[in-house]
Parts: structure tokens; C-alpha cells; sequence
């Protein structure tokens, strides 16, 4: 049975189209993923099927009863709230509901046996239940764990966490009533890897209808069933995840060229035929009705051509071209017995690693590790506890700070480029549009009303056009779509100076670093390759750990048992698991060489489905041996 069902939505904002024909129906555990540039109306149409903004067109209809929960953007109101008490805000159906049992049971007690009185309490009790029952909330608090807080911060007020654990927090309240239709607007930012892995196995298991905007390559394809791309105010839905739905659009865009290279060739040589015999009596009457027939073809071939331009955006995504910039010494960064600390807790101790030139380096860690106090201190913004971190001879540094993009707010975009780049006035025009800052209005634009995401594409623009030979790159995908993500990849791959680059990105990883440093522990550890090359080098260095234990989560081995000829299921299913962890480490990384390459795509989707049901089997199992 449908959750949800939007038929043709459409909807205007000052008079302009925004988008039309919007429409799909929704099932539980359908994952719709909403695709498009910046600005085609992904966060307004999850507006409006939270009842958040009205629609000028369609309709709109829900399951009875349906609850609906949206995450965005926007921080929490609420800020003397504590964390546990905000979280549990967003659960104020299931209190309700066990008010509601109680009072039943009360009723009950006193003699009331009515039809009335038991299909209520039965239909009350099925609902707490698919949330979890009465241990609901210790199910809030590991969705917060999932997301990467800990257990002392439930009772801390919401005015003392950043931006990013605000974003969180919301998240974790959405997840935690239970709704029937989750609307998931950017979910991923802000997370790192281990709470990504978290949320996709989460999404997977929710009995619920998603709709999500998320610019995450990995988690999309982990999470998505269905596509409804919004672009130049029309909408097209696909059913199918979204690897499929991507090779689908490109066959479009390829098809559509074709046949506007068909139609133009059809309609050259009717204007051949047509120039030839207009002016002959015997011929007027042809070349007449091929006049009439050229201009049906020019409108189908104006059609054609505007579809391949429409389904072949990137040539609109960002137009990230790099300075040639000066060489520097051999050594880029030198870091010797490096120690950091954030007020109270140590984040590094005795940490020592060099950046050489020419490298591509991916910085990674869980949140909190000390990822950006690493950068400024590298950079010189602040001192260390202990040791030194030096730049070598030469380095020109660009610094893209996710925090606190710095921008002279006094002049418009232009004024702020030039100054910034020392680039002409027609070059400073062309970097603003390839950044999708495009006319005179856009360039004459105030810097101080850009929104959050307009200032990072400036500043990104203005680090783009810098000529430094050292890119130091925090968080820099945030707020990209997704063809802009793809087209800095392209870039990065190809800049020939040093990168470091933080980010939760893994396809950016994986395709632009040649080298990873993790954060673990307190210390720095260095992997060579791309994140694949981690993720499978970082599980083989964990093996011996788990060999008393070779399970995804800690538990008591099993008593001994006597020896036998055959092995158990167990024992198989352990095998099982080693050569299915074997076969999507070894997917990955083939995908970093070819992130393009579908069939491929599909395959890694297959053994990690295998994977995730052998872990679960392997759980069960597990669990009886140790019983």
C-alpha cells in the first residue's frame, strides 16, 4: 500500500516556474532520491510534502495517519534544550501513545472490556511496537551514538555544540519518532565515515517511505531505489537505484544527440532538394511541401538538442581549471613530534610525517580527531602542545576552511574576485561564471547577502584561481551538487602541485588521493592508494585484533567444542564472510580506476547486500554458540 502519492506537483516562487509535473508514489521502504543542480527545487518540494510551503499545482495525498518527519538544514530552535531532550521532542506521538496504553489498561482494570475500549489498546500497542516497544528510548540513544555523539553529551544544553553537531542532533530527532515518511534533506554532511556506514544501515532496515537530497555518491548507491530528478522546472521520475537510473541518463543524452544529428542531416538535404528545384515549375510543388517539412524537423531537431543539452549538464557544473603554479622544494610539510590538544583532551601525541611534492593526500578520522586542528596548525594559525609542523622552501598555500569562509563582505563578486585574484576584469567575469555566478546582476551581486553555500562556491573559486602550489582543502565538496563534486574531482586528479584534502566524500577520495593519513588513536597512520586501498589495508592491519574474536560486534566467544571432522555453519559462514569482504575490497578498487563503470557498480551493490546478510546469519549463529 502507497505511503504517499504526488500527482503533477508544481510550484512557482515570485511568478517564475520552479518546477511542474512532479509525480511518483511511495511504498514502505521505497528510498527516493531527488536529484538536480542547485537551486531546481530539491529542499522545496521536501518542504512541501512536510506541509512546510504550499504547492500552485497537483495533488498531494497520505496514508491516513501517516507521520511525516523532515530533516533540513536549519538549526534547532530550542537551544536551552538539553541533547537527550531535544532528541525525544521529535517523539511526542510515542509518549502520547503510552499515556494512552496506560489509560487503557487502567480502563481495563476497572471492567471495561468493550470492542471500543480492546481495538484501541490493540492499535495503540502495534504502534509502539514498530517503534520498538516501551525500550523506544534506549533505541533514541543508539541512534545518537550511530551518529557520532557520546553518551555524557545526551545531557549537555544545545548552545554548547558547533554547527555540525547541531545539524546531527536533528538528524537523530527525525530518526527517532518513528515516521512513516522521512524526508532527509543533506543528511550525510556532517558525518563522518563510520556514522555514514551507520546511517545506510539504518535507512536500509527503517519500515518507513524515504525521500532524500544527499550529493554523497557511496551513500546513494548504499541507500537509493528510485530517482526523481528535478531540472529546468520539469521533472522525471525513475524507477530503479541510482546507478541504473545514472547509465539510463546518459543513454537518453546520447540517444537525444543522435537524433538531433539525424534530423539536421535529414534537414540538409531537404534544403539541398529545395534549393535545387524550387525555381523549376515541375518540381514547385515538392520543394513547397519540403519547406513545410524542414520546419517540423527544425522544431524536432531544436527539441532533440535541447534534451542532450538538458541530460548532459556537466558542461554547466563548475568549471574548476587550475593556474600552472610555481615549483616548490621536495619537502612540502615536515611534522616532527607534533602534539595537539583541544582544551582538556589530547587529540595527537608524538606525530611525525612528511608531505613530499606532487602528492595527493586524503586527511581522515573520525569527528572530533583533531582533522582541522591538524590544518591550522600545519598552516600556522595555531600553536602545538609539543614538537613542530613546517612548510618547505617555495610552498604557496590556498586554504579552503570549511568553518569560516573569509570574504571581503564591503564590494560586489566581482570587486571581491579581483581583489582577492588580481585577475583583469574579463578574466574575473569568467572564473564567476564557470562558478554558476553568471550575468551582470550575479556579478554586481553584494558579497555580504550571499547565502552559506553561494560564499564557499565564491570562496572556492577564488582558491581555484590562486596560482598556489599547495591546496589545502577542508570540507570542500560541501554544499556542491552533484555534477560540481564530479567536475573538482576531474581537477584535483589532474592538479600537478600538493593537495591535502579533508572530507567524508569516499568517491572523492578514492579518485583523487594517492595516499591516506588516519587519524587513529592519537596518533597518524599512513596507507598508500585511495580509500579503497584504506578501507581493505586498514581491515587487514585490524585482523589479528579479531582473530579472539572475528566478529562485526564484541560478544563472548563460544564454549570450546569438542573437534570434529566436518566445520560447522559457523565456521563456514565464517569463511564465507572473509572471501565476500575479499570480493568488495577488491570492487573498490577497481571502481577508484573507473567510478563510471555501472556494471561494476552493480556488482559492488550485490556483495555488499551478501556481505550485510552473511554478517547478520553469522550474528544469529553466533549468538546460539554462545548461549
Amino acid at each position: 500500500m502507497a505511503v504517499v502519492i504526488a500527482s503533477s506537483l508544481r510550484k512557482e516562487i515570485g511568478g517564475s516556474l520552479l518546477f511542474d509535473g512532479a509525480s511518483f508514489k511511495l511504498e514502505r521502504r521505497d528510498r527516493l532520491a531527488l536529484s538536480g543542480p542547485n537551486g531546481a527545487g530539491k529542499t522545496t518540494l521536501l518542504r512541501i510534502l512536510a506541509g512546510q510551503t504550499e504547492r500552485h499545482g497537483g495533488e498531494l495525498a497520505f496514508e491516513k495517519g501517516a507521520r511525516v518527519a523532515l530533516h533540513d538544514q536549519r538549526p534547532p530552535l530550542g537551544r536551552s534544550l538539553t541533547l537527550r531532550e531535544y532528541v525525544l521532542s521529535g517523539a511526542t506521538d510515542l509518549v502520547a501513545l503510552e499515556q494512552e496504553l496506560s489509560r487503557l489498561e487502567a480502563a481495563m482494570v476497572a471492567g471495561d472490556h468493550g470492542p471500543a475500549t480492546l481495538e484501541r489498546y490493540a492499535r495503540a500497542q502495534a504502534r509502539l511496537e514498530h517503534a520498538g516497544g516501551w525500550a523506544w528510548r534506549e533505541r533514541a540513544t543508539g541512534v545518537v551514538r550511530g551518529l557520532g555523539f557520546a553518551d555524557p553529551d545526551l545531557d549537555r544544553a544545545l548552545e554548547t555544540f558547533s554547527g555540525g553537531e547541531l545539524t546531527r542532533a536533528s538528524l537523530a530527532r527525525t530518526l527517532t519518532g518513528d515516521p512513516d515518511v522521512l524526508l532527509l534533506d543533506e543528511p550525510t554532511n556532517h558525518l563522518d565515515v563510520a556514522s555514514l556506514e551507520w546511517l545506510e544501515r539504518e535507512l536500509a532496515a527503517l519500515d518507513a517511505a524515504v525521500v532524500l537530497v544527499a550529493h554523497d555518491r557511496w551513500f546513494l548507491e548504499a541507500v537509493t531505489t528510485a530517482v526523481l530528478e528535478l531540472e529546468a522546472g520539469r521533472a522525471t521520475y525513475f524507477a530503479g537505484p541510482w546507478h541504473v537510473w545514472r547509465r539510463e541518463k546518459a543513454e537518453r543524452a546520447l540517444h537525444a544527440q543522435k537524433t538531433a544529428e539525424r534530423v539536421g542531416a535529414d534537414i540538409e538535404r531537404l534544403e539541398r532538394f529545395v534549393e535545387r528545384f524550387r525555381y523549376k515549375k515541375s518540381k514547385a510543388r515538392q520543394a513547397q511541401a519540403k519547406l513545410t517539412q524542414i520546419v517540423r524537423l527544425e522544431r524536432e531537431r531544436k527539441a532533440a538538442a535541447g534534451e542532450a543539452a538538458l541530460l548532459a549538464r556537466r558542461t554547466r557544473s563548475l568549471g574548476f581549471e587550475f593556474l600552472a603554479p610555481p615549483r616548490s622544494g621536495r619537502t612540502v610539510v615536515e611534522v616532527e613530534g607534533l602534539s595537539l590538544a583541544a582544551g582538556e583532551k589530547e587529540l595527537l601525541a608524538d606525530v611525525s610525517f612528511v608531505l613530499e611534492r606532487g602528492e595527493h593526500v586524503g586527511l581522515v578520522g573520525p569527528n572530533g580527531s583533531g582533522k582541522t586542528t591538524l590544518l591550522e596548525t600545519l598552516l600556522g594559525g595555531r600553536g602545538p602542545e609539543a614538537g613542530a609542523a613546517r612548510l618547505g622552501y617555495g610552498v604557496e598555500v590556498a586554504y579552503f576552511d570549511q568553518q569560516d569562509v573569509e570574504l571581503d563582505g564591503r564590494g560586489t563578486l566581482l570587486q571581491c574576485v579581483q581583489a582577492a585574484t588580481g585577475l583583469a576584469r574579463p578574466q574575473a567575469q569568467s572564473l564567476l561564471g564557470r562558478f554558476l555566478f553568471s550575468g551582470w546582476e550575479a556579478h554586481e551581486k553584494r558579497v555580504a547577502v550571499l547565502s552559506g553555500g553561494e560564499r564557499r562556491r565564491l570562496a572556492l573559486a577564488i582558491v581555484v584561481a590562486s596560482g598556489a602550489n599547495f591546496l589545502v582543502l577542508d570540507e570542500p565538496t560541501n554544499h556542491l551538487d552533484l555534477e560540481s563534486r564530479e567536475a573538482l574531482e576531474a581537477a584535483l586528479e589532474a592538479f600537478p602541485g600538493t593537495i591535502l584534502l579533508v572530507s567524508h566524500d569516499r568517491a572523492l577520495l578514492d579518485a583523487v588521493a594517492t595516499r591516506i593519513l588516519a587519524l587513529e588513536d592519537g596518533s597518524v597512520r599512513s596507507y598508500d592508494g585511495g580509500w579503497a586501498d584504506f578501507t581493505r589495508d586498514s581491515a587487514e592491519t585490524a585482523k589479528p585484533a579479531q582473530a579472539e574474536a572475528p566478529a562485526p560486534k564484541a560478544k563472548p566467544q563460544p564454549k570450546a567444542r569438542p573437534a570434529r571432522s566436518r566445520p560447522s555453519e559457523l565456521e563456514l559462514i565464517e569463511g564465507r564472510i572473509t572471501a565476500c569482504e575479499e570480493r568488495v575490497a577488491e570492487l573498490e578498487h577497481a571502481l577508484a580506476e573507473d567510478w563510471g563503470d555501472v556494471d561494476r557498480i552493480a556488482a559492488h551493490r550485490e556483495a555488499r547486500r551478501e556481505l550485510e546478510q552473511l554478517l547478520a546469519r553469522w550474528e544469529e549463529l553466533f549468538d546460539q554458540a554462545s548461549a
